[in-house]
């Protein structure tokens, strides 16, 4: 059996990562779980640069084959586990035989896909990811700071590689009605309704900028932030959860996935603005970049 090093680096990271998340509660302050999100992000997407898109995508796969087979007698009976040709959409290489059902679509949707379909999912990647980089700039570096002129720049960078980013995306949801692993319509409209999160708290962060009202324009930023890292990372740790959860429903954990980790990661960074802006020792405008810098 190959032994999958990449799979096992990414669970030791997730560790990490959560040692800075429970260390950041207990001070207050959340820059190094920030940092090492986004840097995980970028290595993790990094891949499908470096790799082609099946190969890419069954090292994805193989991170959720563990949890989704775990505990799981007779993996077979599993309506939301399924096998692949040759099971070659993994990294595991002969260890796991079923693997999460939408993994199994992903992987055949792309080994056998059309180029103008890769490379949406490549521009997706790419796009998506640079605006959720130059996002988090934005936040540690606010615009009432040193270089209001950097941050406008960056700001209209950010919305323009989003705009391809999330358009890329919306096309390859528009797909998907016929995917019955990835819930059909259910998944083309969930799909749809997550870029519609994403994108509208980003409008109206510009919208409120050019109004010259500045504590709109950070409320909107920081949903805009927490829908961002809810569509990527939420997304991510609630699949890994709910796949072994519910994997007896075919598609069910997909699609919880889909329609709520955009709003969920919009209410959590909510509840986390108004709670900095009451408790931390910074004016109100400023609370944000205190917390985050500490």
């Amino acid at each position: 059996m190959p032994i999958p090093f990449g799979v096992i680096a990414v669970y030791g990271a997730l560790v990490v990562w959560t040692s800075l998340l429970l260390a950041g509660l207990k001070r207050g302050a959340f820059g190094a779980f920030l940092v090492f999100g986004i840097a995980l992000l970028v290595v993790l997407n990094a891949r499908y640069a470096i790799e082609r898109a099946p190969d890419s995508i069954a090292f994805f796969i193989g991170i959720y084959d563990v949890p989704d087979n775990f505990g799981a007698s007779d993996p077979s009976s599993a309506a939301a586990l399924a096998t692949c040709p040759n099971n070659q959409c993994t990294v595991w290489g002969d260890l796991y035989q079923y693997h999460p059902s939408w993994g199994v679509a992903f992987y055949e949707r792309f080994l056998h896909g059309s180029g103008l379909r890769t490379n949406l999912l490549y521009g997706h990647i790419f796009f998506n990811s640079l605006a959720f980089v130059l996002m988090m700039v934005q936040l540690f570096r606010p615009g009432n700071g040193g270089h209001p002129q950097q941050h406008r720049v960056l700001g209209y960078v950010s919305l323009v590689s989003l705009t391809i980013g999330v358009g890329c995306a919306c096309l390859l949801a528009a797909e998907h009605g016929s995917v019955v692993d990835y819930g059909g319509y259910l998944s083309v409209f969930g799909f749809w309704f997550m870029s519609a999160c994403v994108y509208a708290c980003a409008i109206m962060g510009i919208i409120s900028i050019r109004r010259r009202d500045f504590d709109s324009h950070r409320k909107w930023m920081f949903r805009y932030a927490g829908s961002m890292w809810g569509a990527f990372w939420l997304f991510r740790v609630m699949l890994f959860v709910l796949g072994p959860l519910l994997r007896n429903y075919n598609t069910a954990s997909l699609l919880i996935c889909i329609w709520f980790s955009a709003p969920l990661g919009i209410l959590i960074a909510e509840y986390i603005r108004r709670r900095i802006a009451r408790n931390a020792a910074f004016p109100p405008r400023d609370a944000l970049a205190g917390a985050i810098a500490r």
